[in-house]
């Protein structure tokens, strides 16, 4: 029988620490002289005694030790709850939020997706807004030591082609990440303090300088307008974002590789270099494309197009423009891209570049066997050989995870959607890219006008995508809970 002790014990201190997170918005509407503080110190109470209950209740005698089966469900609950608690604030503030819009808005926020249901964010109170771009942050952070800790030992998707030489080779998930998570968590706090400075120093407020620094780094896309960028207006500021952007959509643990053979992993590594060359690719192709079909200048039209395919493809959700609005092929483009992803151990959602570099390389090796039959061909990621096992998982991932996009657009138009909205609205969610394309959940919308039932499904879409679909997926298996 499974034990869910361990499970209960680790959401109870994800809770504490999601209550302390709380009180950092309900201090800041204090100042504000904002009611909303009541609001967060109430949530924040209910959420550490819940977890509080959890932790105590459930604290193990020895030495921690997850089995597989453990982890599985670890994962899931976890983000499942901590969406759940997240969402107290949204709905008791003077927003008047219904539950599904703060779930929502709070699922949204701690997956780094950026969809919103929100309207009015220019006149919102500061502790709202905070608690927003909170989310994203935190979630941002989780996710990376979630990519790096849990999802090579499970195997999902093909990431078992990252699992650290530290981890334990047992069947315990007992990985030794704790310098190496703590090592990512300071350059994850160093890049969003370089990124709020650089903004403050572009001309953003303090504020708003930390808060889109927050959403930046996590690639998460909440801003604190309605307008998202586009309310400044100012080349430096996008130029800034783009940089960052890229940043949160990089292989985090390259940042903390030390020298070998006097060059830097970061620059060398073959998911980096296909994710740079990608970007720039579609940016140059757009920026020609938007200059020679409108009236943008040269450097208005290269400024815009980078913007947001670096937003689209490092799955933020920023938009400077109604790029809706460029035409046909440039809602082609951005559609493609949101399948796309960053980079594995990012913030970044989507199906991720080397799950695309290991299918290219197998297509490669199959029309390589049609003509010489009795060959041996190798695939390998960074000189590093390529099992059948992770080849066959990659497939595996891919296969269903269209499937489920398929499955999710065929549900959302049943709820009354049209093909527009449901097939980009199905993309986004489970890409975790924020808008979508047409006038409704399009980069000058939201997705407040969608019935209750499209934004519940879109919900479980967001936390589906986030944690690669079978982390999820496998707890509905009545095999799961036998074993």
């Amino acid at each position: 029988m499974l034990d869910i002790r361990p499970v209960l014990y680790i959401n109870g201190l994800l809770l504490l620490v999601l209550a302390v997170a709380m009180l950092v918005p309900a201090v800041v509407d204090v100042f504000q002289q904002d009611l909303d503080w009541q609001v967060f110190i109430a949530s924040a109470i209910v959420t550490g005694l819940a977890g509080s209950a959890l932790a105590l209740g459930n604290r193990p005698s020895g030495r921690l030790n997850l089995n597989t089966r453990q982890a599985f469900l670890l994962t899931a609950s976890s983000w499942i709850l901590c969406s759940l608690f997240s969402a107290a604030p949204f709905f008791f503030s003077e927003m008047d939020m219904t539950l599904v819009d703060a779930v929502f808005e709070a699922t949204s926020g701690i997956t780094a997706t950026g969809a919103t249901v929100m309207s009015g964010l220019d006149d919102a109170p500061m502790g709202i807004l905070l608690w927003r771009v909170l989310l994203h942050w935190l979630g941002g952070i989780g996710i990376i030591v979630m990519a790096v800790a849990l999802l090579p030992i499970l195997r999902i998707g093909g990431m078992q082609l990252f699992r650290m030489e530290s981890s334990d080779k047992t069947e315990k998930v007992r990985p030794r990440v704790s310098q190496i998570a703590s090592a990512i968590f300071i350059v994850y706090v160093l890049f969003t303090v370089v990124c709020a400075f650089a903004f403050y120093l572009a001309g953003m407020s303090g504020f708003d300088a930390i808060c889109h620094a927050m959403s930046t780094i996590s690639t998460g896309g909440f801003a604190n307008s309605d307008s998202s960028m586009g309310l400044y207006q100012d080349p430096v500021i996008e130029w800034l974002s783009v940089i960052f952007m890229l940043a949160g959509g990089t292989t985090f643990i390259l940042f903390i590789t030390p020298w070998k053979h006097n060059r830097w992993a970061l620059l060398w590594d073959m998911q980096v270099r296909w994710y740079i060359s990608f970007t720039l690719f579609f940016s140059a192709l757009m920026g020609l494309w938007l200059w020679a079909n409108s009236d943008y200048s040269v450097h208005d039209a290269f400024r815009h197009a980078t913007f947001n395919i670096v937003s689209v493809v490092t799955t933020t959700g920023f938009a400077s423009t109604d790029y809706n609005a460029w035409g046909g092929f440039a809602q082609v483009i951005f559609f493609i891209l949101t399948f796309i992803g960053g980079c594995t151990g990012s913030t970044a959602g989507g199906i991720k570049i080397f799950r695309y570099q290991v299918l290219f390389a197998q297509a490669g090796v199959h029309l390589k066997r049609l003509l010489h039959p009795h060959g041996v061909f190798v695939i390998d990621f960074n000189k590093q050989n390529i099992s059948d096992a992770v080849v066959r998982s990659v497939l595996g991932f891919m296969v269903l995870y269209f499937l489920t996009f398929a499955l999710l657009t065929l549900a959302l138009s049943m709820l009354g959607l049209d093909f527009i909205t449901a097939l980009s609205g199905s993309a986004t969610a489970i890409s975790n890219v924020g808008p979508g394309l047409g006038e409704t959940i399009g980069p000058a919308g939201n997705f407040q006008p969608l019935p209750d039932s499209a934004k519940w499904l879109l919900s479980f879409a967001m936390l589906l995508g986030r944690l690669e679909l079978m982390t999820i997926l496998v707890l509905l298996s009545p095999n799961f809970w036998r074993g």
